[in-house]
């Protein structure tokens, strides 16, 4: 399975990243009702940092951003489910097909491949910060020298221009 095609299904909710039900359905090859039935037949191994479901608001800011393909899967009025890294891996246990446990092995791997993503675009952004802090400061002692130079000649230039006071001989 293409980790491209699973990286743009995972979405961020309550500062967590996620994956839809409806989404999840397609990827193992199942209905999205049939994958709920599964889901709600063993809800004791989905706690609320595995799996949770949307609220109204927050499925209306989704759908907003999210391009909808679903008419006919998602009612407006069903809410999502929204599972989390380990909600997913649940989801192969729950499911039990082959096809389940390869596409969660799939999908564990697109969500490790964004948080390190995530991880060097952090260390990356520190360094460029340390970078930028330390020659910012090496111009600037090459700023204030140009500076002193140019307001130097500036006070020669008006000092030229002035008209000389005493008596001419």
């Amino acid at each position: 399975m293409q980790l491209q095609v699973i990286r743009k299904r995972i979405h961020e909710v309550r500062g967590q990243k996620v994956m839809f039900d409806f989404d999840l359905a397609e990827l193992y090859d199942v209905e999205t009702r049939v994958l709920n039935q599964a889901v709600k037949r063993n809800i004791d191994i989905f706690p609320e940092d595995f799996m949770f479901q949307l609220t109204k608001k927050e499925w209306e800011n989704m759908s907003s951003q999210i391009v909808m393909t679903y008419p006919v899967k998602r009612p407006k009025t069903a809410l999502p489910l929204a599972f989390t890294e380990h909600g997913v891996t649940m989801l192969a246990h729950v499911l039990k097909s082959k096809k389940a446990r390869q596409t969660s092995i799939a999908i564990v791997r697109a969500f490790i491949a964004l948080k390190e993503f995530a991880l060097d675009y952090k260390e990356f952004s520190e360094k460029l910060r340390r970078l930028e802090l330390k020659y910012n400061r090496q111009f600037k002692d090459v700023y204030d020298a140009i500076n002193y130079l140019l307001d130097k000649d500036k006070q020669q230039t008006e000092q030229s221009q002035r008209k000389p006071i005493g008596y001419k001989n």
